[in-house]
């Protein structure tokens, strides 16, 4: 079967574009709802923003899959999925906070192969293809060649229910001094491309779901990043972890030793 990675690159940029104009037009009332825990918040416009781009891909791509964040899944035979986060970041997005995105990936039996973060509140748009390369509005992307922890500048995130946040903090009170310094900025899916364009030279995070770091894996990747969970885990729920090999082989044994959930 030949997929045309780039042609499903395209209409993920269109989505990630049609939905970052709506969530621009921000109402006044957000109408918050809870979802896993009370600060797990949810707004009116993650779901129309996801709407729009479900409604979008039943249209354009009517025989496909979808894993989306607030809907859930759509099984099909299709060969290929699509893993929507209509707005990741959405407690910034609440607040006023302009560190917001939408991330969508098109995966092949569970692969990603093409991946956009649209960067909403700064117009940036990260893309990559597999074996494509990733890119910044269209100029090449490549990650940072740190490799002593000692100076490199990590991001991270935080779950939301109180157990994971208690082993989070546990965890990084041994990680602060054996690194440059650390960042917290409540959007995985830009953290990833952080890394990938060399503004941070790692991310790490427990916790994740598909659709936090499936776009954003492939662009990390693509810039040359390892992403990868911890101790020859999968990424998502348990650890993950993103750097270059080099800082990747560094940080491991410092995250596991720190009891990284």
């Amino acid at each position: 079967m030949i997929i045309d990675a780039e042609g499903l690159l395209a209409v993920a940029v269109d989505l990630a574009h049609a939905a970052g104009e709506l969530l621009r037009d921000r109402p006044a009332d957000l109408d918050v709802h809870a979802k896993s825990s009370p600060t797990d918040a949810v707004t009116v416009m993650d779901r129309a923003a996801e709407r729009l781009i479900i409604d979008a891909l039943a249209e354009r791509r009517p025989g496909d899959g979808v894993l989306a964040e607030e809907s859930g899944e759509r099984r099909t035979d299709s060969s290929v999925t699509w893993v929507v986060d209509p707005l990741d970041g959405t407690v910034n997005y609440l607040y006023g906070i302009p560190h917001y995105a939408v991330s969508i990936a098109a995966e092949v039996d569970g692969t990603a192969v093409s991946g956009v973060v649209y960067d909403v509140a700064r117009d940036r748009t990260y893309t990559a293809t597999a074996g494509g390369g990733a890119h910044r509005d269209g100029s090449p992307l490549h990650c940072r060649q740190q490799a002593d922890p000692a100076l490199a500048l990590a991001a991270t995130g935080f779950g939301y229910g109180a157990d994971m946040r208690s082993r989070q903090a546990r965890a990084l009170a041994p990680v602060l001094p054996s690194v440059r310094d650390i960042r917290r900025m409540g959007c995985a899916a830009l953290d990833l491309c952080a890394v990938a364009e060399g503004s941070v030279d790692a991310f790490f995070e427990a916790g994740m779901f598909p659709w936090d770091w499936s776009a954003g894996a492939l662009i990390a990747r693509e810039a040359g990043a390892r992403v990868d969970g911890l101790d020859g885990r999968p990424p998502g729920r348990w650890t993950t972890l993103a750097a270059n090999p080099a800082l990747f082989a560094a940080l491991e044994p410092i995250l596991l030793d720190a009891g990284a959930p």
